[in-house]
């Protein structure tokens, strides 16, 4: 069993040895067009939540967890390579308050960045122990097509009517969670995680990564502008299929079950009526205390599977803090 870890460094010194890793990457130089957007797009900012999740996941099994730093950045880069593409099919504007890449400069710059980005992921990835790597490139692969599928999912989700909350769950264990539980799975792998902790550990950072993505809902219906740094009420001006439009719908009636799906193609109202006329209806449903009490349902399964795992209480703490931080967050 491992031996607690004395000489642990804190959430902040882990963040900031993340971003300076991050930066030193060799994506530069010329074509300026394919390296500028990638440097643009990975500038420092966020919570860096799935490389956070690799080195920790690393430190409950070993003493090093930035031995897992490759693969830690490798995540990154695949996550911020989707954002890239993800934007163009969304026709986003914005990316983390500032232009996205395709608007910045065009689709096909931020099309060829983005393969850029995920072939450094591999080479990233090659930096591991060379013994794991079948193993890493097993769990990077299966966590990249699920990821894919989540995708899909959620662009077929915005021609439905009928997406259950059942269907929208598994979407954001695709689009979401799998991506935040194979960060974790892997950091625990070259940790050196037993079998069966690697299943807990996966287990934890999947239920965490939904946890996660329902407080995203609920943040972008019911937070501030200010709390946010950008302007709320996204996801119902797009009429997006979220958790709190699906439990809206399923408890309104006819009359303004109607309403609210057609509300963000109501061109005589502005974006602000459209926005308080959805949360009043979400209201009469009482969706806040629905999504809460669901959040709060995967945040525990979470801890449970934390719980479970064989180590000393201890060598979890840091985990259940950053975990915490993320479910309790306001932004």
């Amino acid at each position: 069993m491992s031996k607690p870890n004395m000489k642990q460094k804190s959430l902040t010194e882990l963040l900031h040895n993340v971003e300076a890793y991050l930066a030193q990457s060799e994506l530069n130089g010329e074509p300026a067009q394919l390296y500028a957007p990638i440097i643009y797009s990975m500038e420092e900012g966020g919570k860096r939540l799935r490389p956070m999740l690799t080195l920790l996941a690393c430190g409950i099994f070993g003493d090093e967890p930035e031995a897992a730093m490759p693969c830690a950045a490798a995540v990154e880069f695949f996550h911020n390579f989707t954002l890239l593409h993800d934007d163009i099919m969304d026709n986003a504007p914005i990316r983390r308050g500032k232009p996205s890449v395709f608007r910045k400069w065009n689709q096909n710059v931020a099309i060829l960045s983005g393969d850029a980005m995920i072939v450094y992921a591999y080479r990233l990835l090659e930096k591991a122990p060379a013994h794991l790597l079948p193993q890493i490139f097993e769990v990077f692969n299966s966590t990249a097509m699920k990821v894919f599928e989540g995708q899909q999912y959620d662009m077929d989700f915005e021609g439905r009517s009928d997406v259950s909350i059942e269907e929208y769950i598994r979407m954001i264990d695709l689009k979401t969670a799998v991506l935040l539980s194979g960060a974790a799975r892997i950091g625990a792998i070259v940790g050196g995680a037993s079998a069966e902790d690697l299943e807990h550990i996966t287990r934890f950072a999947d239920e965490l990564g939904l946890a996660f993505q329902l407080q995203d809902d609920l943040l972008d219906s019911y937070g501030t502008e200010a709390q946010l740094g950008k302007a709320i009420g996204g996801d119902i001006l797009e009429g997006k299929k979220t958790f709190l439009m699906i439990t809206a719908l399923n408890g309104l009636g006819d009359e303004e079950r109607c309403e609210l799906q057609s509300l963000h193609q109501n061109a005589t109202l502005p974006a602000e009526q459209k926005i308080a006329r959805a949360r009043e209806l979400f209201d009469k449903v009482d969706v806040r205390t629905q999504t809460e009490e669901r959040i709060k349902l995967h945040f525990d399964r979470a801890l449970s599977a934390l719980d479970a795992l064989s180590v000393p209480v201890e060598r979890t703490a840091q985990m259940r803090e950053f975990a915490q931080s993320l479910v309790g967050r306001k932004k």
